[in-house]
């Protein structure tokens, strides 16, 4: 069984691209996989979140996790900054990380450029603390998305590293796990690309059915067909995608041959977008209501969820400082 470690930084809420595209996986890899999913808060503060709002948004991630189906029974669930031991394994990893390497890394670059007034440290060494959170717990798989390809396998290169100048083959090196097929890209709402938070296009599964139609009906389409069985466009597209993912096949194939004849009412098509979205989102959002109130049940699946990925933690930091050589006199 693969010992398998996922983070999400607390940055705002989950949307259907987020479920249907990675978390119903995580929810089905419990099943299968030794797994552990923590709430990055560390990772959050490279961008000076206000105090109030990084402790909502922490809770709210939890929360969602745990409505979609996340299983702290199955699962080990925390919170990253509830695992004292990864800030030393931080810092020790920091010296056999270069300044070059570092300063090289696409995110480190494009995020010194558009925001060149908090090139923090943190940020430089963004890499060194995601590798904490894996070889910490040495991880044997990481699902990460593109931009996280090479951080990971930076990654990669310190436990080699490290593994290298002590003399040891102590870390394996973690591998990108991709589910065994490939994710769900959910398109956004607006005719373009992916669903995104920074593209204010999204569905969000804290969205009441109300919320949920309104933003559907204002999905962008165009005129219509007027040619038979013609290239759909775009946006068009796009809505068929999502249609595809959350209705029954008899409904898509009544869309689409609706399309073909240039027969196509949007009104209609969106209509039953909207109502089966809030099929897939309305048990989710149920279950978001319910948890949000039960502060001591969070309370308790963090605390106990600390408690177990601090055992693995107590013994990586054990087993490294005594190959590095610092060791007690008394």
């Amino acid at each position: 069984m693969a010992k398998v470690l996922s983070g999400i930084r607390p940055t705002g809420n989950l949307h259907l691209g987020n479920y249907l595209g990675a978390v119903k996986n995580f929810v089905e890899m419990q099943n299968t996989d030794d797994c552990l999913f923590f709430i990055a808060d560390y990772h959050s503060l490279t961008t000076h979140q206000h105090p109030e709002e990084l402790k909502k948004n922490v809770k709210n991630i939890l929360v969602e996790y745990l409505a979609c189906g996340l299983d702290p029974e199955k699962s080990i669930i925390y919170i990253q900054s509830d695992l004292p031991q990864l800030c030393e394994f931080y810092l020790l990893f920091n010296m056999i990380a270069y300044l070059g390497e570092l300063e090289r890394t696409a995110s480190f670059k494009d995020k010194a450029r558009k925001h060149s007034e908090n090139v923090n440290a943190g940020l430089l060494t963004y890499p060194v603390l995601m590798a904490a959170d894996i070889l910490i717990h040495k991880a044997d798989k990481v699902p990460v998305g593109k931009d996280q390809e090479q951080h990971l396998e930076m990654t990669r290169k310190f436990a080699r590293r490290f593994n290298n100048q002590y003399g040891v083959e102590y870390f394996t090196e973690p591998v990108a796990y991709n589910f065994g097929k490939e994710l769900i890209k959910i398109p956004g709402l607006d005719g373009s690309g992916k669903m995104g938070k920074s593209e204010g296009n999204c569905i969000y599964l804290i969205d009441n059915e109300k919320t949920i139609h309104s933003k559907v009906m204002k999905a962008v389409t165009d005129s219509g067909p007027v040619v038979p069985n013609s290239e759909m466009p775009e946006p068009i597209k796009n809505i068929f995608t999502i249609l595809d993912i959350v209705s029954t096949q008899d409904t898509v194939s009544f869309f689409r041959e609706k399309y073909n004849s240039c027969e196509i009412r949007y009104g209609d098509l969106k209509k039953q977008l909207a109502e089966d979205v809030i099929k897939v989102i309305s048990p989710i959002n149920q279950r978001i209501v319910e948890l949000e109130k039960d502060d001591e049940y969070l309370g308790k699946i963090v605390k106990n969820g600390a408690e177990k990925a601090a055992e693995t933690a107590d013994k990586t930091i054990r087993e490294i400082r005594e190959i590095i050589g610092i060791r007690k006199f008394w």
